[in-house]
């Protein structure tokens, strides 16, 4: 007992509680289905016998072998050594005093001689089995989480598992209906306005994934749609030989593109807080879209 207080433990010695009729079993029974291990000291006596012909000490040894609990058993080194006095002398009781020694041995278990040395190979045993079994235990009453709180941690953890199951999925899979609409090399008539020697009317045919690969890196974080549409004019003069000065994105042709990434669904506007003074417009790439914009511009060995 001493050796186990001083491990931290709460021991619960079934030498306390005399087994005589079952309702006492069953009181045993819920004591070592409450305990993390279970210590069995075998010496001289077979111990008192119940209905079956076995005796309590047994029964309670293999009810915490049925119930997995970790057992580590001391058994007395030599109980011929015993005086007779703290011996069976029962012919029968002897016998089954061996056979428990032999079931007994099969599992871990230390021997020792005296009280001293007893508490020693507790002390040393039971560190080594809390260290590689380890246990629940027992907490203060005041730390303890209610069944309501460990009920909704429960929930709370089966929603977090089902939103990054949402999210790993929404990263490489686009949009119900994404299928049937335009996207990838499928070509897109881009119309704009410069000024050259006077004003003028033109457009260019891009595909989706070329007009993505332009502006995806801007969304990144986020991008006001005034940026998104200088980059855009900035490509728009590079493919006209005269490189005007003065150029104008047709505004229902960029509306039209930036609703086509948003049916995609790779883009959506950024809900990054701002001042109450910006009225601005900004959009930020979906985890889909970051899967695409790695796709089309990660470069590769």
């Amino acid at each position: 007992m001493q050796a186990l207080l001083e491990l931290d433990c709460i021991p619960v010695g079934m030498e306390l509680f005399p087994a005589a009729d079952d309702d006492q079993w069953t009181l045993i029974k819920g004591l070592i289905d409450d305990c993390d291990y279970y210590v069995l000291i075998q010496a001289g006596r077979y111990g008192s016998i119940g209905p079956d012909g076995r005796s309590y000490t047994q029964m309670e040894y293999e009810y915490a072998l049925e119930k997995d609990i970790p057992i580590i058993s001391f058994l007395h080194t030599d109980i011929s050594k015993i005086e007779a006095g703290k011996s069976e002398h029962v012919a029968e009781s002897i016998e089954k005093l061996r056979a428990f020694r032999e079931l007994v041995t099969k599992k871990m278990c230390r021997f020792w001689a005296s009280p001293a040395e007893l508490g020693s190979q507790v002390s040393r045993s039971l560190v080594k089995l809390i260290k590689s079994k380890p246990q629940t235990g027992w907490i203060r009453a005041d730390v303890a989480s209610s069944d309501e709180a460990n009920s909704e941690i429960a929930r709370l953890r089966k929603e977090i598992d089902e939103l990054k199951a949402q999210l790993d999925k929404a990263r490489t899979t686009a949009p119900e209906g994404a299928s049937g609409l335009q996207q990838g090399d499928d070509k897109f008539e881009l119309h704009f306005s410069y000024y050259h020697n006077g004003e003028h009317e033109a457009s260019v045919e891009i595909t989706w994934n070329q007009c993505f690969y332009l502006l995806a890196p801007l969304m990144l974080d986020e991008s006001s749609e005034s940026k998104l549409q200088r980059e855009l004019q900035e490509y728009l003069k590079l493919q006209l030989d005269s490189r005007p000065r003065v150029l104008s994105v047709n505004s229902v042709d960029f509306q039209t593109m930036k609703v086509q990434f948003v049916a995609l669904g790779l883009i959506t506007k950024s809900e990054k807080k701002r001042s109450i003074k910006d009225s601005g417009t900004y959009w930020s790439l979906t985890p889909f879209g970051e899967t695409k914009m790695m796709q089309l511009r990660a470069l590769r060995k």
